[in-house]
C-alpha cells in the first residue's frame, strides 16, 4: 500500500469531531515529516475525504476555506478559538 493510500485510509477513519494535524496523520501513515505531502493529498484527492478534520499544527484552517472549513468543523461540534482549532496539548492564546 501506498503512502497515499495510507494516508487516506487515516483520514477516513476518522470520527466527526475528531480534528488532527496534518504530521498526525503522515506519521500515522508511516512517514512522519511528511506533512506537505498530506496537504497535497487532500489538495487533489476525491472530495469525500473528510478532509475539514485535518488542520496545521498550530490548528489553523485551510487558507482560501476557511469558512467553509469552519463551518463543517463546527457542524460536527469542535470549537473554534479565534479563527482555530485548539489542540489537546497546546496552550491557550495569551
Amino acid at each position: 500500500m501506498s503512502f497515499a493510500e495510507r494516508a487516506e485510509e487515516v483520514i477516513r477513519g476518522l470520527q466527526p469531531g475528531e480534528v488532527v494535524t496534518y504530521g498526525e496523520v503522515a506519521a500515522d501513515a508511516g512517514r512522519p515529516g511528511a506533512a506537505r505531502a498530506v496537504g497535497h493529498l487532500l489538495a487533489t484527492r476525491p472530495a469525500d475525504l473528510p478532509w475539514w478534520r485535518v488542520v496545521t499544527a498550530g490548528g489553523r484552517l485551510v487558507p482560501g476555506h476557511e469558512a467553509e472549513h469552519a463551518r463543517r468543523l463546527r457542524a460536527e461540534g469542535v470549537r473554534l478559538h479565534d479563527g482555530k482549532v485548539r489542540l489537546r496539548g497546546t496552550a491557550p492564546d495569551p
